[in-house]
């Protein structure tokens, strides 16, 4: 690796004052090419977009001898979050840019003639595309981040246009690079493109609005079961959730189903299709031969509850000779399949949602992909080794060796909807908390909880308000055994408790030593219940008792309507009390 400093970045910067938009990153690039390349200023001035573009691709070299194609992204700084948006550019349109065809009319900037007239070049002998992302920090960091994982299953599900363009098949390496510290990632991710014949019958074909392609067949359950075994739950991504639990009555009945079909032969396979309800997938790309599809990086959207049913049934009975004897009815079990290609992101993911209607699609469901949960989700793992569970039952299909690998060093996770509650009550946002649904669907709440503000509050005191809601009936009955009569609104004062217990954790002055010791897994640890305990009894108490034995609030308490314990309101007055007695101020988790 090479050796580039601020100076030497200076210094590039200098010259090319003259040049319209050039960037640090512009300098970063060109020295980069010059020295691990060797080439000339000139050679590289040509591969090199200078200022900032929209497609990704910041720079790119050839390699003839070794037959490699280089695709850069540069960032000269330490921070792995600068490739977030370029990576996603890359993945939404970059990809498309340099190996598909340039829509009709598109004034081609002079790089991608440059890019593509080369590639044109060397069209026959470039075996290898390696897209780099260079920087200064850490790439094994970086490596580990779910949000790169998710972009980077998403530009290898682009790497059919790769073969396409060359005319045959050609490997994908993707790495971070550091020219800081000279590491590399931990893994050079090598791709090839993924290709899974699967067997039909009669099909039919379908045309969507926009250029969409569905096709309409009955496919083979154990060919889908391969590409699940291969791929894993990426063959999932695409959906709005993971597999149900086992006890789900769907799977139940499939379990038996499946038993009864296949080890006793109480009933002909056959019947197998008539009962089920069916399957959709996605393929990047679509080649039909006789009987049956080839499918370029397909993904399942729904019927994973049947994939991960027949997976665990194989699994139960793999020593049973009675499976062995029944292999061939295992072959004729049939579902109906459709199948969509030709579509963007946008009208698959609500394809996925409404295909899946047969479970209840809960409003998170749909967020569960979002660009901030995938931060969130990097966030919790780094800087406290907790699992962030953004997918329904996503957690519970982790193996010790998947966690080990992700460095989760905890048994639970931290879950989306407690996560928002949490947000919520250091927010004083009582009247949503207990509006969940409504603020997942309504865009302007759902961005305010979930806002990028969130990243830069200290992962620790997140989790000490998040512990909170685990003990929060133990604190509701400790204070009411000091006046069960005179308490005895706590019971429906549970989220202002929680609020107010937020507020007197951020406000603690010994908040940095109380994070340090309980903020850093979910354990309930009885020194911390202790210490909400206290200020349950010592502060929330009487915050509460102050407000509520006053009018209007008083009458309403003895009349037991509670309402009025669920508003902002009723949070603000206690927050100005808190402020009187206790000097506090309006904290919040960002």
């Amino acid at each position: 690796m090479v050796t580039i400093t601020q100076a030497d970045i200076d210094a590039v910067l200098l010259s090319f004052q003259e040049t319209p938009g050039v960037v640090p990153d512009n300098a970063f690039a060109l020295l980069y090419l010059e020295r691990e390349f060797k080439a000339t200023r000139e050679q590289a001035v040509q591969q090199i977009f200078w200022g900032r573009n929209e497609y990704g691709v910041d720079a790119f070299h050839i390699d003839p001898q070794l037959k490699n194609l280089y695709l850069f992204q540069f960032r000269w700084s330490e921070a792995q979050i600068l490739f977030r948006v370029p990576f996603q550019r890359l993945v939404e349109v970059g990809m498309d840019r340099v190996f598909g065809q340039a829509p009709p009319g598109l004034q081609e900037e002079q790089f991608f003639l440059q890019l593509k007239g080369r590639m044109l070049n060397y069209q026959g002998a470039i075996e290898r595309v390696f897209i780099h992302l260079v920087f200064n920090g850490d790439p094994q960091e970086a490596e580990r981040s779910m949000v790169y994982e998710k972009l980077r299953e998403d530009l290898e599900s682009k790497k059919y246009l790769i073969d396409q363009f060359f005319g045959k098949p050609v490997t994908m390496v993707f790495q971070f690079l550091s020219a800081e510290t000279k590491k590399l990632g931990a893994i050079a991710h090598q791709r090839v493109t993924h290709r899974y014949p699967l067997q039909v019958a009669q099909t039919l074909e379908r045309g969507g609005p926009g250029g969409e392609v569905m096709w309409v067949s009955f496919a083979r359950l154990m060919d889908l079961h391969a590409m699940f075994k291969e791929m894993n739950y990426r063959f999932f991504e695409r959906n709005i959730r993971a597999s149900l639990s086992e006890d789900a009555p769907t799977n139940r009945s499939l379990y038996e189903a499946l038993e009864k079909l296949v080890l006793h032969g109480e009933s002909d396979p056959a019947v197998f299709a008539f009962h089920h309800n069916g399957v959709t997938l996605f393929a990047e790309k679509i080649d039909k031969e006789k009987d049956r599809f080839i499918l370029t990086e397909p993904r399942l959207l729904n019927g994973a509850q049947s994939i991960t049913t027949l997976d665990r049934f194989l699994r139960d009975h793999k020593e049973d000779p009675a499976l062995k004897e029944k292999e061939e009815a295992l072959k004729e079990l049939w579902v109906m399949c459709k199948i969509i290609t030709d579509a963007r992101n946008e009208f698959v993911l609500e394809v996925a949602i409404n295909n899946n209607r047969q479970n209840p699609v809960k409003p998170w469901n749909l967020h569960a992909n979002d660009m901030i949960q995938l931060e969130l989700q990097d966030k919790l793992r780094e800087d406290l080794g907790l699992y962030y569970e953004r997918q329904e039952k996503a957690f519970s299909n982790l193996t010790a060796e998947d966690l080990e690998e992700m460095e989760i060093k905890e048994g639970k996770a931290v879950e989306m909807l407690k996560l928002a509650q949490t947000f919520l009550a250091s927010d004083g946002e009582l009247d949503k908390m207990s509006r969940l649904q409504e603020v997942f669907e309504d865009e302007k709440d759902y961005n305010q909880v979930f806002s990028p503000e969130r990243l830069r509050a200290d992962s620790k005191k997140i989790i000490l308000c998040y512990k909170v809601h685990y003990r929060l009936t133990r604190l509701i009955r400790e204070i009411m055994e000091k006046g069960e009569k005179k308490y005895a609104y706590m019971r429906r004062a549970r989220n202002l408790l929680w609020a107010l217990l937020c507020q007197a954790i951020l406000n603690d002055e010994h908040l940095d030593e109380v994070a340090g010791r309980f903020g850093r897994n979910l354990a309930i640890e009885n020194d911390y219940v202790d210490h909400l305990a206290k200020l349950a009894s010592a502060k929330a108490r009487f915050l509460i008792s102050a407000v509520v034995e006053k009018e209007p609030y008083a009458s309403k308490a003895a009349d037991e309507r509670y309402g009025f314990l669920r508003t902002k309101a009723i949070f603000e007055q206690c927050l100005d009390q808190g402020k009187k007695k206790f000097d506090w101020t309006m904290k919040r988790l960002i």
